[in-house]
């Protein structure tokens, strides 16, 4: 993912998020004044290199990025005491649990408005994995978004994910985003049941948003990724022709 460097400032940075210090990655153009803002919430790796690539791809496409450090509190990286995959997965996304994720992804944006060089009265969250079901969940919650993109978020959280010890449905919430939502899914991924993707835009549309639910044959689980076994070059193409020209209707 190769960027034109000089369009383009990368730099992390603090701010507050309730009693915390917190950090993320932000990435804005050079060569415009006041551009509209991307909020990024990664996946269960955290601001991994390519999450940082692909934050500066959105600057170079004319957009203000922060990638939001949802593990600022344990050192940038989910938990590593773990001894099998799941056990893995199952500690992070309880480290970046709604409650205090989504709060951090809202203090993300207030630290842009108070910066006075990007435009936060056009904003869209994006989210990967664990950050697309977040951004979904926030959608709900705010008014503050023109719109969202979340790629292959979980629509149903399992018991060991979630802090109640029972299943997180993002689908029992989806009617209830307040703002128009483009969905992308793998229809390969061994982690997202295909019926759950189905039930989730049955409910999206409940909302009365614009509504979009892409859905790739053959890409896996975290297919946009080109450093991950599952990149899908064409459905990652796909994903973000769809996503820039869904960002320039809304923002």
């Amino acid at each position: 993912m190769k960027i034109m460097a000089p369009k383009v400032h990368a730099e992390w940075v603090t701010f507050p998020s309730g009693d915390d210090e917190i950090r993320g990655y932000l990435a804005r153009p050079t060569h415009i004044e006041r551009p509209p803002t991307v909020i990024m919430a990664h996946e269960n790796l955290g601001v991994t290199s390519h999450r940082r690539a692909v934050t500066e791809l959105f600057a170079a496409a004319d957009y203000a990025c922060l990638t939001v450090d949802l593990y600022s509190r344990i050192g940038g990286r989910p938990p590593q005491d773990y001894t099998t995959a799941d056990e893995r997965r199952a500690k992070a996304f309880l480290a970046a649990r709604d409650e205090q994720a989504i709060p951090d992804l809202a203090a993300g944006l207030d630290y842009l408005a108070g910066r006075g060089d990007v435009d936060t009265t056009r904003t869209a969250a994006v989210g990967f994995c664990l950050g697309g079901g977040l951004v979904l969940a926030w959608a709900t919650m705010t008014d503050r978004l023109a719109c969202a993109v979340p790629l292959y978020g979980l629509p149903e959280l399992p018991p060991s994910y979630s802090p109640t010890g029972t299943t997180r449905s993002r689908i029992e919430i989806a009617d209830q985003v307040r703002c128009p939502i483009q969905a992308h899914f793998g229809g390969a991924d061994e982690v997202i049941p295909l019926d759950q993707v189905a039930r989730l835009e049955e409910a999206l549309k409940l909302s009365g948003e614009h509504i979009e639910v892409h859905v790739y044959e053959g890409a896996g689980h975290a297919y946009h990724d080109d450093t991950h076994p599952n990149h899908h070059p064409e459905a990652a193409k796909k994903t973000w022709d769809g996503t820039m020209a869904f960002l320039k209707a809304y923002l």
